[in-house]
């Protein structure tokens, strides 16, 4: 499916906030809310639009750590780690990546004693490194066309 510029511009607009009426939509992008159902609904069914979400504020819910964690697999132990790394809570996003490290995550932690507890889980699978977050400097990045 094509994605043109009203499109591109719809799709900023449920990004910022996905709860956005489609006649709200429709007057910020110039169309009507029945032309913007129309192209919603298209993106979804072509699987462009994959879901909807909610941001929290994991701070305001008692997580007081953020922070990304690489680890570097030992022999043997990456597929089983990809199947318990399911199983944690605390991880927000988790991707495998290329070059040294195998694993790049994005975890969150109620204290440091939870960020100790959880490294200690980690170690049997892996070499790891631990950087804490100190703010969000983009966050639910903004789609752009290329």
């Amino acid at each position: 499916m094509p994605i043109d510029n009203l499109n591109w511009k719809i799709l900023k607009c449920l990004q910022r906030n996905a709860r956005l009426s489609h006649t709200a939509i429709g007057k910020e992008v110039g169309i009507s809310s029945p032309a913007v159902s129309e192209r919603i609904k298209k993106m979804e069914d072509a699987g462009i639009i994959e879901g909807y979400y909610t941001a929290i504020s994991y701070f305001d819910v008692g997580y007081q750590l953020k922070a990304i964690i690489t680890i570097r697999a030992f022999m043997g132990k990456l597929k089983p780690f990809l199947e318990k790394v399911k199983t944690f809570d605390e991880v927000i996003n988790c991707y495998r990546i290329t070059g040294h490290e195998n694993i790049v995550m994005v975890v969150i932690f109620k204290n440091q004693k939870h960020l100790e507890s959880f490294i200690d889980q980690l170690i049997v699978y892996g070499e790891t490194k631990t950087q804490i977050v100190l703010s969000d400097v983009v966050r639910n990045g903004e789609v752009r066309p290329l």
